[in-house]
């Protein structure tokens, strides 16, 4: 690619149609495919925007969560492939797409280097003809997709029978991407789902043609080597080849958050600079004989990306990211919030995330699926979850379902977020005989739940006025905590200067190192664990700390021996680091376990 950056996904709603925003001029973005009932009225919005005829597709119609998917991404391709021919056909004069996608490339990108050669030919048919022949060069951006692999809700008729493992919530979703026309990677996150692998197998586009030519590719959203490798492998044996691997912080990211057991990005990337050929190797071995024994024949091995995000936040990072750890790409997401031509932010919203300051941020157990969820304080959902608390009515309705997977109080799977649930649950917990501290405790842990469902979604169809008259107004946002640090509304245009280096939008913010911050999150995260866990502390979950400690230390001792290299490639203050990793230590150091 062009480019040395993507736009992860970015919420449900956010990044949605980011693609139609970013994709003409070469910048590859993800678009969430949980949603059907988002993409639908999302295809109605863009198809009405531009002309194209639009017929619903009901949710009661025969496989309309894939058939849904499948047409709001053909949709996409459809129109960004209209916006980038009516670039490359347009005027190459300063302001236009066409020189937009240039001007916006890395100074040291071929393509750039090759414009300004053109630019300088004097003679007017040469001229011409140079730029023609560069012109064929350009590539829009990839439309890639995200599927959260643990969010695979069984799905029932009307009659309350099972539909079939083929029917839940991913498999359909990747059935919706497999048949769209897409030429595209499915970035698959949230660890592994055997049953979605063994589904994967059964789509053609993941394999390789007579050329060794893919026309669909997988990238795995990971948090540490060990990870990649047992899910790549399983995909290798089916036949499937990850292309990429998508590495991203534990806690310093947007969205849900997934602590590792105290493992640091730096040495994380640090195993896959080492290790990159060797696996890519054993994977080819593996996969080699499982296409064999389809009658498929590879000679050598694809491609096989490595790229890393989370928490980035300056263009000196970036690099050094790219290269020390000899990275492909690095993923910007969080930032671009803060960009209104790029993502979905409703203007109060907005506001909000640009007078926020770090105390804004923080990570929470509010979401449904039972896993750390990066929240915003000031979002208006969590506002309503506690007007709703002090009204004596927790919970929210639940009419999507998509994080209905609790049976703990009836028969089909309910969200712990909802009404439902959260009034079975205080009527459980009203039963106990608890000191008022742990009933407090445990009501809060309990009201915590938010529905992200309806919140995650919200924020888009404000902005672009579609939202319906009884829909609640409430948005659910999950910035990574790095967005503190970013306090302004920006250009798509000033945010990738930014990114290479070109402006600094941060240089009045004292911030620390991507690897500190994302140290200091960890420890954080370490101290808040051992402190809820200190009335029974068990054997086990003393062995975890302990480990979780220990690998912080190492993590620690990686950076203190990486200064060196840190020096060498950026203006970092050295000094600073050293006694913030100092300090990282001493906390470290009163742990008692």
């Amino acid at each position: 690619m062009n480019h040395t950056f993507h736009i992860p996904v970015l919420g449900l709603g956010y990044s949605i149609d980011t693609p139609l925003k970013v994709a003409k001029y070469g910048i590859s973005s993800v678009v969430s495919i949980v949603d059907d009932e988002l993409t639908e009225r999302m295809r109605k919005f863009h198809s009405e925007k531009n002309n194209e005829n639009y017929v619903l597709i009901d949710k009661k119609e025969p496989d309309s969560r894939a058939v849904r998917i499948t047409s709001y991404l053909n949709l996409l391709n459809k129109l960004i492939k209209e916006q980038f021919k009516n670039l490359l056909n347009g005027p190459a004069d300063t302001g236009t797409a066409l020189d937009t996608y240039f001007e916006l490339l890395p100074d040291k990108s071929f393509l750039k280097t090759k414009y300004k050669e053109v630019q300088g030919i004097t003679d007017d048919k040469e001229k011409a003809l140079a730029f023609e022949a560069l012109k064929k060069k350009l590539k829009p951006g990839n439309i890639d997709v995200n599927i959260m692999s643990k969010v695979d809700k069984a799905n029932y008729s009307v009659k309350d029978e099972y539909l079939g493992d083929d029917y839940a919530d991913a498999l359909a979703a990747m059935r919706g991407f497999a048949n769209s026309d897409l030429n595209a990677s499915v970035i698959i996150s949230a660890g592994l789902n055997p049953r979605l692998y063994a589904y994967m197998e059964k789509c053609a586009d993941f394999y390789p043609d007579s050329s060794g030519v893919y026309n669909k590719t997988i990238i795995l959203k990971v948090s540490d080597f060990r990870s990649a490798m047992i899910q790549a492998k399983m995909l290798a044996k089916k036949g499937l080849w990850v292309s990429e691997f998508r590495v991203e912080s534990g806690l310093n990211c947007g969205g849900h958050a997934f602590a590792t057991e105290g493992f640091l990005l730096g040495p994380i990337l640090e195993e896959f600079k080492e290790k990159r050929s060797s696996l890519a190797i054993e994977l080819f071995d593996i996969y080699k004989a499982a296409l064999a024994i389809k009658d498929i024949s590879l000679i050598s091995p694809p491609q096989q990306r490595i790229t890393a995000q989370g928490g980035i936040g300056t263009a000196e990072e970036h690099q050094f990211l790219i290269n020390y750890y000899q990275l492909d790409a690095a993923g910007w997401g969080s930032p671009f919030l803060l960009v209104p031509e790029a993502t979905n932010v409703d203007e109060d919203t907005l506001t909000d995330l640009v007078n926020a300051d770090q105390s804004d941020y923080y990570v929470s157990n509010s979401s449904p699926l039972g896993v750390l969820f990066n929240n915003f304080k000031k979002s208006s959902m969590e506002q309503l979850r506690l007007e709703r608390i002090a009204k004596g009515r927790p919970g929210s309705p639940c009419t999507k379902k998509f994080l209905s997977t609790n049976t703990e109080f009836t028969a089909l799977p309910i969200c712990t977020a909802s009404r439902e649930y959260q009034n079975l649950k205080l009527k459980e917990l009203e039963k106990q005989e608890l000191t008022p501290e742990n009933r407090k405790q445990q009501f809060d842990a309990i009201t915590e739940k938010i529905c992200l469902c309806e919140g995650l979604c919200s924020s888009t169809y404000l902005k672009h006025d579609i939202l319906k008259p009884k829909e609640s107004k409430a948005v659910s946002i999950c910035p990574g905590p790095n967005l503190a640090y970013f306090s302004g509304k920006y250009s798509l245009k000033e945010m990738i200067q930014h990114i290479y280096g070109k402006t600094n939008l941060l240089e009045s913010v004292n911030r620390p190192n991507l690897f500190i911050n994302e140290l200091n999150l960890y420890v954080d995260y370490l101290k808040k664990d051992i402190s809820l866990q200190l009335d029974e502390l068990s054997v086990k979950k003393a062995k975890y700390f302990s480990k979780f400690k220990e690998q912080l230390l190492q993590g620690i001792a990686y950076y203190q021996e990486l200064i060196p290299e840190l020096k060498k490639q950026s203006n970092i203050a050295i000094s600073e680091m050293q006694q913030q990793l100092q300090l990282a230590e001493n906390k470290l150091s009163t742990f008692k376990i």
